[in-house]
């Protein structure tokens, strides 16, 4: 198993720089001396939280940012207020709580909206920004960096400008657009040269220095990473010259050149451990464990980890934690020390279970595959084997919707750029026309009369057209509208007309039945193609009208299969037992149909439907034909259920079972555990109205 480095990379300030002449006993003292103004305390108890807790022990800073809020609304001084809240958000920030990050950010956001501190406002819209940007949300990112940047240009901010514009360019390199978000460094570089900001222009060039990396160009990024330590070690920057031998370090280490790697992380250790630099510090730690591996030396590495993980634990860093216990596991197993291994994994996993890491679940469950087959126990390892194939399933779904997202990303871009090539176009001929008014001096007032006359009959023209061109315009409207309601969820279908875009979502809980035909093979060898269509259509149709009837939403067919999901796009209380009443009515439906044909002596069709209900992603593919669509484990499941059913019946999972039991107009008959393909045995239930 690969070890994960770790790495320490900030893209933007996140916080006001601090008073260099203040240390921070004196902060302290003002904050306790009750004879100062409010205000004057709020700030120096504000810089010392930041300054000795926020980035050595984030929470520590959490909980004395607690009693910064607390004395701030005891004073009713609302800003100070939002302060403690900014310190909380970092906090959840470094710890990897997006979401409680962004309450605490939208919170002070709020009351600096409502006090009309359009700079504080603008640092709030960034933060919150920095956050989207790790959550992955990259459009939502980009919206709050821009009105960030229209403030800061407002109120003539240039250095809140640049980090603006640093902060865009973020996105396009997350986005993979490289050669934007080099423009983008370039511009914030400019506007820190010209401001004299050097540390604004160390944070471009690392920045640089890492698209270069990603890129495969490690000798460029080398010289970026240098440049940036130089102009460092001029500002005596300690933290910032640790965190560019880190980097520096991270070069060797992709180039294999492992003793010269091995001397920055510990260079880098060395300065961060003199300042203090808690997560840093962890982050060097892991560093040099990742090198003293591949060198062999297990021993060693062990020990780095274990001392990264004590760290870790003290400042709350979770997915670190999760990390450096998942090292430690494959170590230990390396030592021959097996169920040390074993329980490093297991916590590892549980730890990442908890707080929905699915790439760090997947790790933890093939680390733990490799302990159990080297034990001998195959039923456990084959456990962790089909969990780590369900999370790879995941994991695939979640870089679909993140695919989506960024397909969005570029339509909202590319939305932009023609709105201001028309907004560019209309100036240009508003000032044509008014040239041309200027220089008009024709004789308006000969042959008025005949002018008027003329102007009559073409108004009235004009009217009758365009009458009739609005009673076209509306009928081919309707039928779009319509058209487009039988392609997508008329949920959906609205977003998309009013966003331009609609968003790929996650479903806690959607039921998802599959159908399929037993014998279409031979009834397509018996009936011509024509016949064939008209009795699958005939069939598709009676199952449209039933999907309507319990307010099921089709997904799509594939073939003779047809596919279904009760519970989206909006979720609603009977969605699961309104799936099962759709696929009886539909075996209902096909067991009549059978009657009839055989009458006739035409050839039927038999049908299996499966159900299985879970979590899901649910989106729109494709720009030229849309397609809404879901993915996950739970649609792959749906299809095991259906095709381990039997004709006739409706096959259901445990899952659905569970949510039903209790459901005493339904009679449930077990069929115990059945072996699904890719999935195991399975415990499966058919299901009957009684």
């Amino acid at each position: 198993m690969k070890t994960t480095s770790f790495t320490l990379i900030l893209f933007t300030l996140l916080f006001a720089s601090f008073c260099k002449g203040d240390n921070s006993d004196s902060l302290y003292t003002v904050w306790q001396d009750q004879t100062l103004n409010d205000s004057v305390r709020v700030k120096a108890f504000n810089k010392y939280i930041s300054r000795e807790f926020l980035y050595s022990r984030p929470d520590t800073a959490f909980t004395l940012a607690g009693q910064l809020i607390a004395f701030s609304i005891d004073k009713n001084y609302e800003k100070g207020h939002a302060s403690g809240l900014k310190i909380q958000g970092a906090s959840w920030l470094l710890r990897g709580n997006y979401t409680e990050a962004l309450n605490a950010f939208e919170s002070a956001l709020l009351i600096m909206e409502t006090l009309g501190d359009e700079y504080e406002v603008a640092a709030c819209l960034n933060n919150l920004g920095i956050t989207y940007k790790n959550k992955g949300d990259y459009p939502e990112a980009l919206k709050c960096y821009s009105r960030a940047s229209k403030l800061f240009e407002k109120i003539e901010n240039p250095q809140g400008q640049a980090a603006s514009l640093s902060n865009v360019g973020v996105i396009h390199q997350y986005q993979g657009n490289y050669p934007k978000a080099l423009d983008y460094y370039e511009r914030a570089r400019v506007t820190y040269e010209k401001t004299g900001n050097k540390k604004g222009i160390v944070l471009t060039l690392n920045n640089v220095g890492l698209i270069y990396k990603g890129q495969g160009e490690y000798a460029k990024a080398l010289d970026y990473f240098e440049q940036s330590r130089a102009i460092q070690e001029d500002l005596n920057d300690e933290k910032g010259i640790g965190l560019s031998l880190n980097n520096i370090g991270l070069i060797h280490d992709v180039l294999g050149e492992n003793q010269q790697a091995l001397e920055y992380f510990q260079r880098s250790l060395s300065i961060r451990e003199k300042i203090n630099d808690q997560k840093g510090i962890a982050a060097s730690l892991g560093n040099i464990g990742t090198i003293e591996k591949k060198l062999g030396n297990y021993s060693e590495a062990l020990d780095f980890f274990e001392r990264a993980l004590f760290i870790l634990e003290e400042i709350g860093d979770q997915q670190g934690i999760i990390t450096s216990l998942t090292n430690m596991g494959t170590l230990n197993q390396v030592l021959g020390k097996t169920q040390k291994a074993k329980n490093y994994c297991e916590i590892s996993l549980e730890m990442s279970e908890q707080i929905g890491l699915l790439r760090e679940q997947k790790t933890a469950c093939d680390c733990l595959y490799d302990i159990y087959k080297n034990m001998g126990d195959g039923r456990s390892a084959l456990t962790y084997l089909e969990k780590a194939n369900i999370l790879d399933d995941s994991l695939k779904a979640r870089e679909t919707s993140k695919k989506l997202q960024q397909i969005e990303f570029e339509k909202k871009m590319l939305q932009d750029s023609i709105a201001q090539a028309e907004e560019a176009r209309m100036i240009e001929i508003a000032h044509q026309e008014e040239v041309r008014k200027k220089n008009q001096t024709r004789n308006v007032l000969v042959g008025s009369s005949f002018l008027l006359l003329l102007l009559a009959g073409g108004l009235y023209s004009r009217w009758r057209y365009v009458r009739k061109s609005r009673d076209v315009i509306s009928k081919e409207k309707d039928r779009s509208d319509n058209l487009l309601l039988n392609i997508l969820p008329a949920e959906i279908a609205e977003e998309l007309k009013e966003k331009g875009r609609a968003d790929a979502r996650n479903f806690d809980m959607v039921s998802i039945l599959f159908t399929d035909f037993k014998g279409f093979t031979e009834a397509s060898a018996r009936l011509s193609a024509e016949d064939l269509v008209a009795e699958i259509n005939e069939c598709f149709q009676a199952f449209d009208a039933i999907m309507g009837k319990y307010d099921i939403e089709k997904i799509k067919t594939i073939g003779d299969a047809y596919m279904a999901a009760g519970g989206l796009p909006v979720p609603i209380d009977d969605s699961v037992k309104n799936t099962v009443l759709a696929a009886l009515e539909m075996q209902k439906f096909i067991g009549k149909r059978r009657a009839e044909n055989e009458s006739k002596g035409m050839p039927s069709f038999e049908m299996r439907v499966g159900i299985h209900t879970g979590p899901v992603v649910a989106g729109i593919v494709g720009v030229k034909k849309f397609q809404y669509d879901i993915w996950g484990d739970t649609v792959n499941t749906a299809s095991r259920m259906e095709s381990c059913g039997e004709v006739g019946s409706v096959n259901i999972s445990q899952a659905t079972y569970e949510l039903l039991k209790d459901e005493t107009e339904f009679k449930f008959e077990s069929r115990g555990k059945i072996e699904a393909k890719g999935k195991g045995e399975i415990e499966m239930y058919f299901v009957s109205t009684i």
